[in-house]
């Protein structure tokens, strides 16, 4: 029986992982070879892509990696320019990259909010740029753009360029929708709530006690009582990378135990 994926091409930006276990964009570049899809594995940390990519073909899959900074255009450029040559097309574009930059109002400066900005926002005005008009000359594709709750709800982090960015995302993924849905691109977004994945121990632990209590008090948020993993991730973004998600787009997805109905 064929698989979901079967012959599409999946690009997935942020596809390593910063330690041990699953993160969003790894576990989503796992999913997507484990339906049927060729994966190309892009992270800043070429190891890290390389890991991802060796897990696939050691599960019998097709994949390959390379390395790219998402806040420079010209190497997102010359990145997809070598994959749109080794494959012909691209029929999937996973952007993952984000980074929940601290810093109230008041400590933040211009440098440390621009960064922000060109991380969650910039870097997917980029990865699109590139990869539509190859996904428009191919008759269509799907993008699936990471955001986060926080584009819609504070979540008590003292974030505010993360919030901003994140919810510039949102409405981005959907003016791309709209622009492109006559022409065979689907773009939609994934919002992740609590989760608990690698990133957070290097990103957020710092705002806690200990990383247990971290735990202990990110997933007594949930109403499962639990944070979400990467997997909770991958399997919605290869649902609506796939045509069974055919007739949706322009949706801002929570995949988040319930927490946004609850606050």
């Amino acid at each position: 029986m064929a698989k979901r994926l079967e012959n599409k091409v999946a690009v997935v930006f942020g596809a390593g992982s910063v330690g041990e276990g699953w993160g969003n964009g790894k576990a989503s570049a796992v999913q997507y070879a484990r339906d049927g899809a060729v994966v190309v594995a892009i992270d800043i940390n070429p190891e890290a892509a390389a890991a991802t990519a060796e897990l696939i073909k050691g599960e019998g899959g097709q994949a390959s990696s390379y390395a790219c900074d998402v806040t420079d255009q010209t190497q997102i450029s010359k990145v997809v320019a070598q994959i749109e040559q080794a494959h012909g097309r691209i029929d999937i574009l996973h952007n993952n990259v984000g980074a929940p930059i601290m810093g109230t109002l008041e400590e933040l400066d211009y440098k440390t909010w621009q960064r922000a900005l060109d991380i969650n926002l910039s870097s997917v005005f980029f990865t699109c740029q590139q990869v539509v008009p190859i996904m428009v000359r191919n008759g269509g594709g799907a993008i699936v753009n990471i955001s986060s709750i926080a584009a819609i709800r504070h979540t008590g982090y003292p974030y505010p360029a993360y919030y901003a960015s994140k919810a510039a995302l949102n409405q981005f993924t959907v003016s791309i929708a709209l622009e492109y849905a006559r022409k065979g691109v689907r773009a939609n977004v994934i919002m992740p709530g609590m989760m608990d994945t690698p990133h957070i121990y290097q990103a957020i632990s710092g705002q806690y006690v200990s990383k247990e209590k971290m735990v202990e008090q990110r997933s007594a948020l949930c109403p499962m009582g639990r944070m979400g993993t990467g997997w909770d991730i991958a399997k919605a973004a290869a649902f609506l990378a796939s045509d069974e998600a055919q007739y949706i787009t322009g949706v801002c997805l929570p995949v988040d135990g319930g927490i946004t109905c609850a606050i």
